[in-house]
């Protein structure tokens, strides 16, 4: 007998009283026009996973090939459909507006809605996992943006778009675009109409229109044109599409090159907020130096940021930080973890402090994981932590992730490559993108890919003869009544009354 997977989508909750959001100069206003500043998180790893988020090696898409060889198709169903669900629940969302947040930018991996093997039909229930989080959040009067955080062919070279590989290839072949623009006008269907909007298609248990709560559409998560052309040509292309459609949601456009690049951008499209991503680096283990608060740091931290809104500035328009924060160390990095993290909260603050000051819309990366970033993450004590424990620890030894690595354990075996590489090949140094060095391209081709190639059943080995009670077990230590918070973090960035 068949497994019941079907997807409890809660109703919908009353209109919200703001109405639309939209763009009025440099503020996002209700229909009343009163100002409204967005402020919460990512939920990365859940529509859209990440290795460093929830521990598995390489790229989503091969884990789970790697998953479904070892489970069985039956078992590979129920865990997935157990991890989703338990991934973000009621309690998630409450908690999230306990602290005084309005916003989830929710990451979605195309596969969700759209096969490859059999692409411009959509995936119904893909859209129902999206719909089940947005009226969660909803009913707890928090707004929800949807980013297409990994598009056909990937619009970057990074892990997080799921491809496999290191190539953005979304910018090579127009068929990858023209797959997105489709999906975007599919996307722009559903949801099109108020902030609270109502659409009739959606298969649910409650097998009626919804309304939801979304402020706006962010339609490619961290683009990586290395001509620029291409993306301001599939901005404005994507743009009518969706307008087309739904003329009244806020389009939330990233500049290239993650983010951060909006040197070839020229006027801006109309009802639109163009986003940054203001990671700094005295967050992560590649700091220069350990981050004190000093005058010179502090400087060179608000350089950073002006440097990326300068585009911002000189449009009169609004700044949405789409994504930024530091990431944190634990006890198995050493005796000074704790002295480490001290340094990051600090980073935290003073980036923060920037941002409140200039009254920007922000979403800081991310909500929940496994103990490296999240505001939240899974307790050491659970099923899938206690399980998975000795291939967590290898993966971080051989600096398997790219995301905040510590590459000190590894520079022995690598450094001699970097400087072959270096020698050989010189120019190597000016390969796009401009902020990764030598470092950054082996790693990301050698271990990122190659090493987390031979890693994918190793990894799906933990999960060989578990029972469906233990599937279970595994999937629920990511409910949040299984999580620790992070409350320095949480107390750092909580909205002030």
């Amino acid at each position: 007998m068949a497994r019941d997977r079907t997807i409890i989508v809660p109703p919908a909750s009353a209109p919200a009283p703001s109405g639309v959001l939209k763009v009025s100069g440099k503020e996002i206003v209700g229909e009343d026009g009163k100002p409204v500043i967005l402020r919460g998180a990512g939920l990365g790893g859940h529509l859209n996973m990440e290795n460093f988020i929830t521990g598995y090696p390489g790229h989503e898409k091969y884990m789970r090939k790697a998953l479904k060889k070892v489970l069985g198709e039956e078992k590979y169903d129920y865990f997935f459909d157990k991890f989703l669900e338990y991934f973000f629940t009621e309690k998630d969302a409450q908690f999230f507006a306990s602290l005084g947040f309005n916003c989830i930018r929710i990451p979605l991996n195309y596969r969700h809605i759209e096969d490859d093997a059999n692409p411009g039909v959509f995936l119904e229930r893909g859209f129902q996992w999206l719909d089940r989080v947005i009226n969660l959040c909803a009913a707890e009067g928090i707004y929800t943006i949807i980013d297409l955080h990994a598009a056909p062919g990937g619009q970057n070279g990074d892990w997080h778009c799921d491809t496999g590989i290191h190539m953005a290839f979304f910018w090579e072949y127009v068929e990858f675009q023209n797959r997105t623009v489709a999906i975007w006008e599919e996307l722009a269907r559903r949801y099109k109409g108020n902030t609270w909007l109502t659409f009739a298609n959606l298969k649910s248990p409650f097998d009626q229109p919804h309304t939801l709560k979304v402020a706006g559409f962010n339609p490619l998560n961290e683009p990586c044109d290395e001509e620029h052309y291409r993306l301001l040509a599939f901005y404005e292309r994507v743009e009518k599409a969706i307008r087309a459609i739904d003329p009244d949601h806020i389009l939330f456009w990233d500049g290239n090159t993650f983010a951060m690049d909006f040197s070839k951008f020229t006027d801006p499209l109309p009802n639109s907020v163009y986003a940054i991503h203001d990671y700094s680096t005295f967050g992560f283990p590649s700091s220069p130096e350990p981050y004190k608060g000093t005058p010179e740091q502090k400087a060179k931290m608000l350089r950073s940021y002006e440097r990326k809104v300068e585009y911002q500035e000189k449009i009169g328009g609004p700044v949405w930080n789409g994504e930024w924060g530091p990431v944190y160390a634990s006890p198995s990095d050493g005796a000074d973890w704790e002295s480490i993290n001290e340094d990051r909260y600090r980073v935290l603050k003073d980036q923060l402090a920037i941002y409140e000051e200039r009254k920007i819309s922000w979403s800081i990366w991310l909500y929940k994981d496994i103990g490296f970033q999240g505001m939240v993450y899974i307790s050491p004590d659970t099923a899938y932590i206690k399980r998975l424990a000795p291939f967590l620890e290898k993966k971080k030894r051989l600096a398997a992730d790219e995301w905040g690595c510590d590459v000190s354990t590894v520079d022995h075996i690598f450094k001699p490559v970097d400087n072959w590489l270096l020698e050989e090949v010189p120019g190597i140094k000016h390969r796009y993108p401009p902020m990764w060095n030598v470092t950054t391209h082996v790693g990301r081709v050698l271990r990122n890919i190659l090493l987390s190639e031979e890693l994918y059943p190793e990894y799906a080995a933990y999960f060989k003869d578990l029972s469906f009670e233990d599937l279970e077990e595994m999937a629920a230590s990511f409910k949040f009544e299984n999580c620790v918070q992070r409350q320095g973090l949480n107390d750092a960035i909580k909205p002030k009354a």
